[in-house]
C-alpha cells in the first residue's frame, strides 16, 4: 500500500528521493536511496516505472552512474542496482539512448561487461542496458567501434543449459546492433555469419523439447539483421545457409509453437534468394517464358547463358552507405520533430472522404411523395410586392430567447 501511494499521482515521495540523490555526494547515502528506489520500482511493476521517467529520474540515474564509475574499483552492488533500474525504465523513455550518449555513459556498461564476463550477476543488467542503448542507431555505430560486436560473440555460443537468460539478452542486443550496416559489415568481414548458422544448427539439434525457442529465435533475428546488406546475403549463401534453414524449417513444421522460427527463416530465405529477370529459362521458375527469337550475342544471350544460381539483378542497396553515421545523426535530429510530422498519404479533402450517396429509385418515381413533404420542394422565400423579387430573410431583432414550438396539447 505504501509503495502504491508513493508512486500515485500527486504524491511527492519519488520527487523527494530523486532530489536527495541529486544533492547527496556520499556513496553510502546514495546507495541506500537507490536501494529504496529499486525496491519501489521493481515491486510495483512496469507501470510505475513511467512515474520515475516523468519525474526526471533517467537523467539523475545516468549522472549517478557516471559518478559511481569513477571509483576504483567501482562498487559492484551499486552498479547492479543502477543498471537494473535503467533497464527497467529504459523502454519507458524514448530518448534514453540520446541522454546516455550526451552524459558520456555509453562505454561504462560496455567496459563493465568486458572486465566481468564471468560475473553473471553484474553482466546481465549491463547487457539489458546495452540492449536499450542499441535501439538508437547512432549509439549502435558508436558501440560497434568500441568492439561490442566481438564482445557479444564471446557471450553467445553453442548449446548449453547454463546462463540461458544471459545468452537471450546477448542475442537481442546483437540483433539490435547488427541493424546498423557498419556493424553488419564488420560481422561479415570477421566471418560471424558462419558462426551464427553453426550456433543455430547446434541449438536446433539439441533442443528436442523446444524449451529454448526464444534463443533459437534470437539467433535467427541476428541472421535476419546481418542479411539486410548485400555482403551479408552473399556470406549467408556461401555458408550454405539456404539449405540449412530450409531443412530446419521442414523439421519445425510439425510443431505449432515453432511457427515463429519458420516465419523468420522464410523471410531470410526470400531475402537472400537470387533475383533474376524474366524470361526465366531455368528450373528456378515454375513458369517458362521462351523468347520467339534469341540473338546469338548481346545482353539477352548473356542472361540466358548464366548459371542457374547466379543473381543477375544488380543490387545497389549498399552502394550509398559511406555516410551512414552522418545520415543517422540527422535522422535522430529529425526524430525530435516527429510530433509536427504530417503524413502526406492521409486524405484531407472532406468532399473526397464523404461517401457518394446514390438513390435507390429514380427521381421520377419519388415525385409522388412531394405532397407529403412540401418543405422539401416549396420555395418559402418572401416576395417584395414592388420589385417582384424575393427578399432575403432577416430575423426580427425584437425576438429574444429561444423559439418555443407548441406541443399538440397546447395547440
Amino acid at each position: 500500500k505504501t509503495r502504491k501511494e508513493m508512486t500515485s499521482k500527486g504524491s511527492t515521495g519519488i520527487e523527494v528521493i530523486l532530489s536527495t540523490l541529486e544533492v547527496k555526494s556520499s556513496n553510502f547515502c546514495g546507495y541506500r536511496f537507490i536501494a529504496v528506489l529499486h525496491f519501489i520500482i521493481m515491486k510495483c511493476g512496469g507501470r510505475r516505472a513511467s512515474v520515475l521517467v516523468t519525474k526526471g529520474g533517467t537523467q539523475i540515474l545516468l549522472q549517478l552512474l557516471l559518478t559511481a564509475s569513477k571509483d576504483s574499483p567501482p562498487n559492484e552492488e551499486l552498479m547492479v542496482l543502477l543498471h537494473t533500474l535503467l533497464a527497467k525504465i529504459g523502454p519507458k523513455d524514448k530518448k534514453i539512448g540520446m541522454k546516455a550518449r550526451i552524459n558520456g555513459v555509453l562505454n561504462i556498461s560496455l567496459n563493465l561487461v568486458k572486465h566481468n564476463l564471468q560475473n553473471q550477476r553484474l553482466v546481465l543488467p549491463c547487457l539489458q542496458v546495452l540492449r536499450v542503448y542499441s535501439t538508437n542507431s547512432v549509439n549502435a555505430v558508436s558501440l560497434g567501434k568500441n568492439g561490442v560486436v566481438e564482445l557479444m560473440f564471446k557471450i553467445i555460443g553453442p548449446f548449453s543449459k547454463r546462463n540461458t537468460s544471459l545468452m537471450k539478452v546477448a542475442l537481442d542486443t546483437l540483433a539490435a546492433l547488427l541493424k546498423s550496416k557498419t556493424n553488419a559489415r564488420k560481422a561479415v568481414d570477421r566471418g560471424y555469419v558462419q558462426v551464427l548458422i553453426t550456433i543455430y544448427v547446434d541449438w536446433h539439434h539439441h533442443d528436442n523439447r523446444h524449451r529454448y525457442m526464444l534463443i533459437r529465435k534470437g539467433v535467427l533475428q541476428c541472421i535476419k539483421s546481418v542479411t539486410n546488406i548485400k555482403l551479408g546475403r552473399k556470406a549467408f549463401i556461401d555458408a550454405n545457409g539456404m539449405k540449412i534453414l530450409y531443412n530446419t524449417s521442414q523439421e519445425c513444421l510439425a510443431v505449432r509453437t515453432l511457427d515463429p522460427l519458420v516465419n523468420i527463416s522464410s523471410l531470410i530465405m526470400r531475402k537472400c534468394f537470387p533475383k533474376n529477370r524474366l524470361p526465366l529459362p531455368t528450373i528456378k521458375s515454375a513458369f517458362h517464358f521462351q523468347l520467339p527469337v534469341i540473338p546469338a550475342s548481346g545482353p539477352v544471350a548473356q542472361l540466358y547463358n548464366l548459371p542457374p544460381d547466379v543473381d543477375d539483378v544488380v543490387d545497389e542497396s549498399d552502394d550509398n552507405d559511406d555516410g551512414e553515421t552522418e545520415s543517422e545523426i540527422e535522422t535522430e535530429t529529425d526524430d525530435a520533430k516527429d510530433e509536427d510530422f504530417k503524413n502526406d498519404d492521409i486524405e484531407t479533402d472532406i468532399n473526397k472522404l464523404k461517401p457518394r450517396q446514390e438513390l435507390g429509385r429514380p427521381i421520377e418515381e419519388l415525385k409522388m411523395y412531394e405532397q407529403f413533404f412540401p418543405e422539401l420542394s416549396e420555395n418559402f422565400q418572401e416576395w417584395d410586392l414592388i420589385s417582384k423579387e424575393p427578399k432575403p430573410f432577416v430575423p426580427d431583432a425584437n425576438l429574444s430567447g429561444p423559439i418555443v414550438v407548441p406541443t399538440a396539447s397546447e395547440e
